[in-house]
């Protein structure tokens, strides 16, 4: 009972400080990550005892026998109405380590994130593949819970949500939205998308395309006339693309690439970095997938696709590193950090040194927002 008390006592201090995540483990107190920043609680050093007590507090029995098997488990986790988590947990040293990511409970809208705004014409398109890629933690759930909002309040839809495990829960609102959860109410990835497509769906969500069968899947169910969301852990566009052709065997590859070609309609890269002076915002890269660009990816020139995006500002097009010189130039971030986010950090740096000494290039008097707020 203790151990609940004190897991209670913890979120109580996340939701009211609206920090991302709570880190548990033995050695040292709990930390929490503020803005980017690691910070200490100041309580007591945890105990071994304490962390395998604050763990049983929350973890369902399915997950602690997965624990036991496997060395780590994830689960969400609902703190009452207040707040929902997204819980790893798993083994170092021998003892137990737990990570809670908060998920806000409200849904945060194109404007807030400060999405671009030609991602309402792409889901409005009756079929399609649209991925949301970045590194972990650069806010990808939150973008695409935006979006399936975004859906549920502007058309009647059937949703269908593939998610390893739930994070945020949707209503049924103007579209029916049914969310599965694997582990629980599915196997696997490439047997719920499978399913999926029996369950007569205009939208499906694949929360992560891992390996060759979901990916595989995916392309197909885009192809087959629906509008299909993935996300993977790829840094902006042309990484992802080629990252997609190259789980391929080669012998697959071309034919690949020609029904990539047709499927994808737009690619979301994004980035978190800290706010000046304090909370987090995003950086976006956006394609969008026009015939010019459809023929890069068919005829195997994905190495031009960056400069398709910087020609194509017009459709509403922008690389991360643009983004990136925005927020720096906007004061949001400092010079460090953006860098640091960047693709081409060398690039991106001698950019700001000109900026400087206010020697700014034509392109970068027009100044395109990449920036919004995420908590």
């Amino acid at each position: 009972m203790a151990a609940a008390l004190q897991i209670d006592k913890m979120l109580e201090t996340v939701v009211r400080e609206r920090v991302s995540d709570l880190h548990i483990t033995t050695g040292q107190p709990p930390v929490v990550r503020v803005g980017g920043h690691m910070v200490r609680l100041e309580t007591k050093t945890l105990t071994p005892e304490d962390t395998v007590g604050l763990m049983k507090s929350i973890t369902p029995e399915r997950n602690q026998q997965e624990l036991q098997e496997v060395g780590g488990t994830d689960f969400g986790f609902a703190f009452g109405d207040k707040a929902r988590f997204r819980v790893a947990v798993f083994k170092q040293r021998g003892h137990i380590g737990m990570v809670l990511r908060r998920i806000p409970n409200e849904f945060l809208t194109f404007q807030q994130l400060g999405l671009p705004p030609v991602i309402a014409d792409l889901l409005h398109r009756p079929r399609g593949l649209f991925l949301v890629t970045g590194p972990t933690g650069s806010g990808k759930t939150t973008s695409l819970a935006s979006m399936i909002n975004y859906l549920n309040d502007t058309v009647d839809h059937h949703i269908i949500t593939l998610e390893d495990p739930i994070e945020y829960y949707h209503q049924h609102k103007k579209s029916t939205i049914n969310q599965r959860e694997i582990g629980v109410d599915v196997p696997d990835f490439p047997e719920a998308l499978r399913r999926a497509l029996r369950m007569d769906p205009d939208v499906i969500l694949v929360g992560e395309m891992r390996d060759l069968a979901t990916i595989s899947s995916a392309i197909t169910a885009a192809e087959t006339g629906h509008v299909v969301f993935g996300t993977l852990h790829t840094t902006g566009a042309q990484g992802t693309v080629d990252r997609i052709i190259d789980v391929f065997p080669t012998s697959q590859q071309e034919q690949i690439r020609t029904q990539l070609s047709v499927a994808i309609i737009g690619i979301l890269s994004q980035a978190l970095l800290p706010r000046k002076p304090k909370g987090v915002v995003a950086a976006y890269e956006m394609l969008v997938v026009t015939p010019a660009i459809a023929n890069l990816i068919r005829e195997a020139k994905t190495f031009r696709i960056n400069s398709a995006i910087q020609t194509g500002r017009k459709f509403g097009m922008q690389l991360l590193d643009d983004a990136l010189f925005n927020l720096w130039k906007n004061q949001l971030c400092e010079e460090d950090d953006v860098v640091t986010k960047s693709n081409q950090p060398g690039e991106l740096k001698a950019r700001i040194a000109r900026a400087k000494k206010g020697l700014l290039d034509e392109e970068e008097e027009e100044d395109e927002d990449g920036d919004g707020d995420e908590e």
